[in-house]
């Protein structure tokens, strides 16, 4: 369904799907604005209570327990990001004609008629690195910005705060595209294209063209990844304004209108003069905080999207060096026995573990959890030779001991058949026993946390909370 553009949110009934962070933003900002707002929310615990009761204080109707049927009345729904399309609240909506948007296209629509653009960013892996990357170099180059969208704070809460920016970094993952059909970004990126959320989309074609709706309308650039046809396919595809370019990142030497690296350097051939014959230094790969090559390829995302905004490479430059990246991606954890111990619990699916694996030369890898309908024989046939063993844990980790049999019969495999949390521990001892001095033990999971951590992070911590046990039992 299209969008219908709202003038005035005044005395709409607007139906909110999800008392979550994202939801209670929506929410509140609607009912600011003088819609009547109803949240509903299919849980019904204790905490759902507790959260509700609170939304219920500034004058938002909640429903709990029932999310299926659509509240009599309503003129609009907007849902959380998680939210399948097939849900029965979204087939009550279109059969009453109701339109279904996110908050993301909330946010789109809040906007004033100075609002800062927008610089967006998706792709199945490195969204939050490389739009942190963007953040950096945007303020590297003295322009007021923030890392929104998927990441810390809702989107909705900056488009509506007082501070005022003059650009925005933006994180938007294929959940919120598919409820976001009016946003026009200045430029945006697909960074990479794999299998993931498959059982949210239906089809790799449906989760690809949510994707793509990040070019849609793209005034200046379009970035995409040239090792990944399926991004370039999605530029070309889309409907964009006159002029815009399309903009290439790769690991290798840039073409005209690509940014590549040359000698350890990072280079523009994009964003000069005379791009057939020249090129811009930008930075030097050692400035790339970890300088492994996925995150080297984030780095060259960030900084298209910087020069496609005018900025100086100077600050991509500074940016990149003053960048930090966040807890449990790539993150040394400590050196024991002569065995580095790496976390990467970040790394969800198949494609983060296999840029994850890439990184490193000999590997005792942990893996396993809830697999979301992955398939790992891919990962496992390009990987086999770095890997001197394999612990498997979580709920689907047959399905990796399966591809290890069918790719790797020689690595050694020790499967934990157990989901408790204490797992982990053991998960570490067993991978410390496989590992020699100078080898990597590697927690690149391919698969979500949900089976036995509350998050990817909780699952990261526990493994560096097992390393540290296991240096002091050493020690």
């Amino acid at each position: 369904m299209g969008s219908r553009q709202v003038t005035s949110w005044q005395g709409m009934n607007i139906t909110v799907a999800g008392l979550g962070v994202s939801g209670i933003s929506a929410a509140r900002a609607l009912a600011g604005l003088g819609a009547r707002v109803t949240v509903v929310d299919g849980g019904d615990s204790e905490a759902h209570r507790t959260r509700a009761s609170e939304v219920e204080s500034t004058g938002i109707a909640v429903r709990l327990g029932d999310a299926d049927s659509l509240p009599e009345g309503t003129d609009l729904v907007v849902t959380s990001p998680g939210w399948k399309p097939s849900s029965p609240l979204f087939e009550a909506a279109a059969a009453a004609g109701v339109e279904v948007i996110g908050d993301v296209e909330v946010a789109w629509r809040l906007r004033g008629p100075d609002a800062a653009p927008w610089l967006a960013i998706t792709g199945t892996n490195g969204k939050t690195t490389t739009t942190q990357m963007l953040a950096s170099i945007l303020r590297a180059a003295g322009l007021r910005t923030a890392a929104v969208g998927n990441i810390g704070t809702p989107i909705i809460d900056v488009v509506q705060g007082q501070e005022q920016y003059d650009v925005l970094a933006v994180e938007l993952s294929s959940y919120q595209l598919h409820w976001a059909p009016s946003v026009r970004a200045h430029s945006a990126a697909v960074l990479n294209l794999a299998p993931d959320h498959l059982d949210w989309h239906g089809s790799m074609e449906a989760y690809a063209a949510d994707k793509g709706r990040i070019y849609e309308g793209n005034t200046v650039a379009c970035v995409y990844n040239v090792a990944d046809k399926a991004t370039e396919h999605l530029v070309e595809e889309a409907d964009v304004v006159e002029g815009c370019r399309a903009i290439g990142f790769t690991l290798g030497a840039p073409g005209p209108s690509m940014l590549g690296v040359v000698d350890g350097i990072l280079v523009d051939r994009a964003f000069v003069e005379n791009r057939q014959k020249n090129a811009q230094e930008l930075a030097e790969v050692a400035d790339v905080n970890p300088p492994a090559p996925h995150n080297v390829a984030n780095a060259l995302a960030a900084a298209a999207l910087a020069r496609a905004f005018g900025v100086e490479p100077r600050a991509v430059r500074d940016g990149l060096r003053d960048f930090r990246p966040d807890a449990h991606r790539i993150a040394h954890v400590a050196e024991v026995a002569g065995v580095t111990y790496i976390d990467d619990s970040k790394a969800t699916n198949t494609h983060a573990a296999e840029a994850s694996l890439a990184a490193y030369e000999s590997i005792v890898w942990i893996a396993g959890g809830l697999a979301k309908g992955a398939t790992f024989d891919e990962l496992v046939a390009g990987s086999a030779g770095r890997l001197r063993g394999a612990v498997l844990i979580g709920a689907d980790r047959e399905l990796i001991r399966g591809a290890l049999a069918r790719h790797a019969p020689e690595v050694p495999v020790v499967d934990l058949d157990r989901t408790d949390t204490g797992a982990m521990l053991a998960a570490v001892r067993e991978a410390a026993r496989l590992a020699e001095p100078g080898d990597t033990v590697l927690l690149a999971p391919a698969c979500a946390s949900m089976d036995m951590f509350a998050n990817y992070g909780t699952r990261g911590d526990a493994f560096a909370d097992a390393v540290r046990e296991l240096a002091a039992e050493t020690a």
